[in-house]
């Protein structure tokens, strides 16, 4: 039995290697159950961006192949989308890319009467963000709920 724990480790190579055939970079791959129901989500990215289009032309791609490679154990949906204007913001790659953007951080728990802080990402390591505007906040990753680029509307 393939563990699912391992899914994203075993679909990442096989999604990368279609996505640059393709002219695309892959966002974001997780595997999560919703449900009873199992989700394969694979995000593609750009730089002319991406629309609904370029979303069928991957997953028509990616589909014989994982259907070939067999990397998941089961029924699953396999969903393919654009990061959006908003994208969520999840791994070190994904904050390096944002440097010098707005971003949004939702807290678990408050700073400064406030669980939401806004502001340009200056810089990151291992324990810490830091965001910069008119002053500069410090936020512990461990108290990191959700990060996501601003976009104000």
């Amino acid at each position: 039995m393939k563990s699912t724990k391992n899914v994203v480790g075993l679909v990442y190579p096989l999604a990368k290697e279609v996505a640059e055939a393709l002219g695309y970079s892959i966002w974001d791959l997780e595997y999560v159950k919703e449900g009873t129901e199992w989700y394969l989500r694979i995000t593609i990215d750009s730089e002319n961006g991406i629309g609904i289009e370029d979303c069928e032309k991957m997953s028509r791609a990616i589909d014989p192949v994982l259907d070939e490679n067999d990397p998941i154990e089961g029924y699953y949906h396999l969903e393919v989308s654009s990061p959006g204007l908003e994208r969520e913001i999840r791994t070190d790659a994904h904050l390096e890319w944002s440097k010098g953007k707005v971003i949004e951080i939702k807290l678990y728990s408050q700073i400064n009467g406030c669980k939401v802080a806004r502001g340009t990402l200056y810089s990151y390591d291992n324990e810490n963000i830091v965001l910069k505007d008119e002053s500069e906040i410090s936020l512990e990753r461990k108290n990191i709920a959700k990060m996501n680029l601003y976009y104000e509307f």
